[in-house]
């Protein structure tokens, strides 16, 4: 039987969630099965049989092996649980945007208190500044959203919370965001390759709770940006999220 190698120094140990781990589970002993079925070396079998012996089926089969044991997915867009409820798990505190009243609800987000600040959350650092920054949380879920704001302008300050971390959404209107908070996404997707060249700090993979809609919001875009090597070897490295109290 051939043997499957995996470079745990690059790839890590640690799994993030049981899901994940179920899902590295199948996908290595699909991968395994293929290769003692090819009857080939490892090397080509990466470059050149696993193009034609792993198709679209064999992946669609290990989804529907972690739906039939059990596990949702997580999202990462607030579109993909509408769309397909029966894979992901739901979004909690979904409201009217314009009342103030919807905001993401991850498990995952640290919260505490410290001074005047409430910790409501956490997500990757995309690059570091001498100030963290200040500014209204908004929430944009929408092209609607994103046409007004181009047609009145983003209001002053604005932090906006979004969960698209391709960028394409709010691209448009980004350079006007003071800060941006990203649902998904890593500090090398698009959205974050554009909030850094345009110089507005920006978390990545945020898990947060409570931040409403006109809440005073702090991002801690003074701590160290998450690198490459740190999502390889799964280095805890958060910049914190916080809720200004207010005033009285």
């Amino acid at each position: 039987m051939a043997k499957l190698y995996v470079d745990s120094d690059k790839f890590g140990e640690a799994n993030a969630s049981p899901t994940v781990e179920a899902f590295h589970a199948a996908v290595k002993d699909l991968v395994r099965r293929k290769l003692d079925a090819s009857g080939g070396h490892w090397d080509s079998f990466v470059f050149d049989k696993s193009y034609g012996l792993l198709t679209a089926e064999d992946f669609a089969g290990v989804e529907r092996q972690l739906l039939d044991a059990g596990h949702l997915f997580d999202w990462s867009a607030a579109i993909s649980p509408q769309e397909r409820p029966d894979i992901y798990k739901p979004i909690e505190g979904v409201g009217d945007d314009d009342m103030g009243t919807f905001s993401f609800e991850h498990e995952d987000a640290v919260t505490g208190t410290q001074g005047d600040l409430e910790q409501r959350g956490q997500g990757d650092n995309v690059a570091r500044y001498p100030q963290d920054c200040e500014g209204i949380a908004r929430y944009i879920r929408s092209p609607m959203q994103v046409m007004k704001y181009l047609e009145e302008g983003v209001p002053e300050n604005t932090i906006a919370i979004i969960d698209d971390s391709g960028g394409t959404l709010t691209a448009p209107i980004l350079e006007q965001f003071k800060g941006v908070i990203c649902a998904g996404g890593s500090t090398r997707s698009h959205l974050g390759i554009l909030t850094r060249e345009y110089g507005v700090p920006c978390v990545m993979n945020a898990k947060i709770s409570g931040l409403k809609q006109g809440d005073t919001v702090r991002i801690e875009c003074t701590a160290a940006p998450k690198t490459a090597a740190d999502y390889q070897k799964n280095v805890d490295r958060t910049a914190k999220v916080w809720r200004v109290a207010a005033a009285g």
